[in-house]
């Protein structure tokens, strides 16, 4: 089915694909957006024609990031469109074991927070698994439940997402291809990445009830997803290997009819993205070039330099030395092209030649607004970078975007709170705080959610301590520090809305008071759904409704990574190498934030602490410029400019 104007091509450098490696059907979309809208058309149409035949619509659904923006879809073809859900019936894929139907992290209170209570679907057409059966009637509840969908004609489209481990649904790796609806026991990794939703992994389930491998694969019609960075390795994993019961998503490539949607960034390990080389004939960009210079130089071992024609016709690119002439004109265009991104002077160099370097000379003295999504992020981000715009006499203000209240331990919340009851013991406080008081009763007692709105706001003050102190060790003063506590953040406990139009308002008011000539602000494209994506979203947004002021034409944003993942050598436009001493001070702004120190709330899938990450993505990234045939040094950290189309 062909839907006009939702999808939109992924820029793809190759001419003709020779062969393929993908042994499913891919479509890449530019944003999670379009993918979504494709799916949400697609299903809206399965609907509208089975009820012209009077037939009912038997969907599969799915929970978690991915579907959201689906369902926000249908939603809005119902308000809008009049699509109807009567002859609609819907069988969710899992549900976690052991909460209750109003748990505001069951899947029960998901569906219809998403789309169930907003539509005119009857509820007796809703099937849940029920987290809630007893033990001992599991199995038979299982069964039961499987009976329901046979019943009911069986599925006719099932909606997945795709899980770091390669299950979908709750099937973990290990799942065998005929298995069916039963319980299961979690796998690690699914509930770390988990544990921001809940509050803290302790109160994530350990099992889960969910479809069987088996139970999907009899679907008619099947639409996997994979939105963000994160999902990239996954998913090449799972369309590219062999199925096995390793990678359960791999059992996918034997149904008929599956469709793998994913957006640009969670395309980025694709062997026709990332290597396009190997699999077809390619048109030959200066960043492709430098792409696969990069990737020879790595492969071979040799620095740039000293690359050869026989090492580009022995590794497949004897096209790109048949186009460009032969390995040392190339060799030294990448060379010179990587040399000009390493700079010392982040704000720009003074009266110097500014053709060859990242940043503008000009003004001297520049206005820098430094926007940090959570109260750390600028300092493990861009702490080095960070104390060297303030050291060459720069106009820095930070902006910490969200107050990330949740993500600090009950145990360091009771510490700071029975700090200020035996103060206000000694009389230094009068009136007492109720706040406070309640703050403290609520983590003293037995509640299992403790997360209230009183607990949540003392959370917030020790990370906006943290996030002062380390911006004064910067070299800032307090009067160059914004708290934006931006709207979405804080409009739900754990589980966060989607950007509004308020968090773009408090971002240009900003933009608007400083008239920044830079702009940095945190880049991730790990997770479309997540804190750092929806922060950056409000900034390209406030910029765009801002292209009309002639100082904003004028003014460069500049993308950095998190703690996570780091820019490939071919994407980085300015790189600040650190001596080792700016490297120690980085390290010491990171201690700054205590509460996130030894062990972090939500730490990922690496267990060390953030400044171990810092340093070692820093020292990584010298390291990579030292292997390719540049000066040795400490570390390194990388940028890369967004350019609007106004500033063309």
């Amino acid at each position: 089915m062909a839907i006009t104007g939702i999808i939109s091509k992924y820029p793809s450098t190759l001419i003709y694909q020779l062969k393929s490696v993908e042994k499913m059907p891919l479509e890449i979309f530019e944003t999670a957006e379009f993918g979504s809208k494709y799916v949400a058309q697609s299903i809206a149409w399965a609907i509208k024609r089975k009820e012209q035949l009077g037939q009912t619509t038997v969907l599969g659904l799915a929970t978690g990031s991915s579907p959201i923006k689906i369902y926000g879809e249908l939603v809005r073809m119902h308000k809008e469109e009049g699509l109807s859900f009567k002859n609609v019936v819907t069988f969710n894929l899992d549900e976690y074991y052991g909460l209750t139907h109003d748990d505001p992290q069951s899947y029960h209170y998901f569906m219809h927070e998403h789309l169930f209570q907003h539509i005119d679907i009857p509820k007796e057409n809703i099937y849940i698994p029920d987290g809630t059966i007893p033990m001992d009637q599991v199995s038979k509840y299982c069964d039961h439940y499987e009976k329901q969908i046979q019943l009911h004609g069986g599925l006719d489209i099932q909606i997945l997402g795709i899980g770091r481990t390669g299950h979908i649904g709750f099937n973990e790796p290990g799942s065998d291809q005929k298995s069916i609806t039963r319980l299961i026991q979690l796998d690690n990794i699914t509930r770390r990445d988990a544990a921001e939703s809940f509050g803290n992994i302790e109160d994530v389930p350990y099992k889960a009830i969910t479809m069987g491998i088996k139970t999907i694969l009899s679907a008619k019609e099947i639409y996997i997803m994979a939105w963000g960075q994160h999902k990239a390795g996954i998913v090449r994993s799972s369309v590219e290997e062999e199925p096995t019961p390793r990678i359960p998503a791999t059992f996918l490539q034997l149904h008929s009819n599956v469709r793998y949607c994913i957006d640009g960034a969670a395309a980025e390990k694709l062997t026709r993205v990332e290597t396009p080389w190997m699999v077809g004939s390619c048109q030959w960009t200066d960043n492709l070039t430098c792409k696969a210079v990069v990737w020879l130089s790595q492969l071979t071992g040799k620095p740039i330099l000293k690359l050869t024609d026989e090492d580009y016709n022995e590794h497949g690119l004897s096209e790109l030395i048949a186009e460009r002439d032969n390995a040392y004109q190339i060799n030294l265009a990448i060379f010179n092209r990587l040399q000009h991104t390493i700079t010392g002077w982040p704000g720009g160099k003074p009266n110097t030649d500014d053709r060859n370097r990242p940043e503008r000379s000009t003004p001297t003295k520049k206005s820098v607004i430094i926007f940090s999504p959570h109260p750390d992020d600028d300092v493990i981000s861009m702490g080095g970078t960070f104390l060297r715009l303030v050291d060459q006499d720069h106009d820095v203000h930070v902006a910490y975007q969200t107050s990330s209240n949740i993500a600090v331990h009950n145990h360091d919340a009771l510490r700071f709170l029975e700090f200020y009851e035996q103060y206000n013991k000694l009389g230094a406080v009068s009136p007492k705080n109720p706040l406070f008081d309640t703050a403290l009763k609520t983590l003293l007692s037995d509640a299992k959610d403790k997360n209230t709105p009183e607990v949540r706001a003392v959370k917030g003050l020790i990370r906006r301590g943290e996030a002062s102190a380390a911006a004064r060790f910067s070299g800032l003063k307090d009067k160059n520090i914004h708290f934006l506590d931006l709207p979405f953040y804080e409009a739900s406990k754990v589980k966060k809305s989607n950007g509004t139009e308020a968090d773009v308002a408090i971002i240009k008011d900003l933009l608007m008071a400083r008239k920044p000539h830079q702009v940095f602000a945190a880049g991730d494209l790990a997770d479309p759904h997540g804190t750092h994506r929806i922060c950056l979203d409000a900034i390209l947004t406030a910029f765009e409704e801002l292209k009309d002021e002639k100082w904003i034409k004028n003014c460069w944003l500049w993308l950095y990574r998190g703690a996570w993942h780091e820019y490939t050598i071919d994407e980085i436009e300015m790189t600040i190498p650190l001596s080792p001493q700016e490297l120690l001070k980085k390290r010491k702004a990171i201690y700054m934030h205590q509460s996130q120190k030894d062990s972090a709330p939500f730490p990922g899938e690496d267990s060390r602490e953030f400044w171990q990450r810092a340093e070692h993505r820093n020292k990584a990234t010298a390291e990579m410029y030292r292997d390719l045939g540049f000066a040795e040094y400490e570390a390194m950290e990388a940028f890369k400019r967004w350019k609007f189309s106004f500033q063309q």
